[in-house]
């Protein structure tokens, strides 16, 4: 490597750091006030480090059922609709990708356009027309609109994925006596495995973060999810400050994100690298 070769490297090397340290200096921060005791948060000098560290946060949100419930809700409607979601859109995929009908470029751009459509123009006919089904408030009107923004983000994504692999392989198998569905569900869903595991944990994330349908379709700890529940929580008394108490709370979100790319980090990015090349 020559000289300039290596300035290059050096300098990508800074713009490394300086995007990991701003990317990361929330998280530190959000961490140093989760350790933080709430009765001196407010007192003396600000410090970016805690002078005396303290569980006291975690065991105020544990001991919260509005966070408990929240916490339930938001794993057991995200990984629904996930699991629906990858479903139906690896279904999906595979027909845009293998089969040639009318009108698919404008399926494609129609899923495209939906993923697009701001989410607050619908808060409100959603509100009503939950409320008349008598699914407002539940794990079930929640999912609906999550599969709505889900599904065309893991149809594109997966279709991409689908058309990587070699019609042959599927021809292969069929004329080897397996059926259509067999060809598919032991030859096709196999080789789309990182496909298939990036669109999950993506929709995923997208379910566990979402915060608008969330507090506009709820109304009571039944079927709030986490995102929406931080909104009302309040602390251990109305004399203390729920900032740290709230910092907390959202370290204990976000270690399932942590630890799902920290397991599947090698499959997110074949996965993602696998649908950007042709060939």
């Amino acid at each position: 490597m020559g000289v300039d070769g290596r300035k290059t490297s050096n300098w990508w090397t800074v713009w490394g750091l300086l995007i990991l340290v701003w990317a990361g200096f929330p998280l530190v921060w959000m961490a140093s006030l989760a350790f933080k005791s709430p009765e001196t948060f407010r007192d003396g000098v600000p410090t970016f480090l805690p002078k005396e560290w303290t569980w006291q946060n975690f065991r105020t949100v544990f001991s919260d059922e509005l966070f408990t419930s929240a916490l339930r809700n938001s794993a057991g409607i995200a990984v629904i609709a996930t699991v629906l979601s990858v479903i139906v859109a690896m279904f999906a995929a595979y027909a845009i990708a293998r089969l040639d009908f009318r009108g698919k470029k404008l399926l494609l751009s129609m899923a495209l356009a939906i993923a697009m459509f701001p989410q607050a123009a619908l808060v409100g006919p959603l509100f009503n027309m939950w409320r008349g089904l008598g699914i407002y408030d539940t794990w079930i009107g929640l999912i609906i609109p999550y599969l709505t923004f889900a599904l065309p983000l893991s149809i594109w994504t997966m279709s991409a994925f689908f058309r990587q692999i070699p019609w042959e392989m599927e021809q292969a198998a069929q004329v080897d006596g397996a059926t259509a569905w067999q060809a598919f569900r032991k030859v096709i869903v196999p080789l789309a495995a990182p496909g298939v595991f990036t669109t999950a944990i993506l929709t995923f994330f997208f379910c566990w973060n979402e915060f608008l349908l969330a507090a506009s379709l709820t109304s009571t700890d039944r079927a709030r999810t986490v995102p929406a529940a931080l909104s009302f929580f309040t602390g251990a008394s109305q004399f203390q400050s729920p900032v740290t108490a709230v910092m907390a709370a959202s370290i204990v979100v976000t270690i399932p994100v942590v630890v799902l790319v920290l397991l599947f980090q090698r499959r997110i990015v074949a996965g993602l690298t696998s649908g950007a090349v042709k060939g």
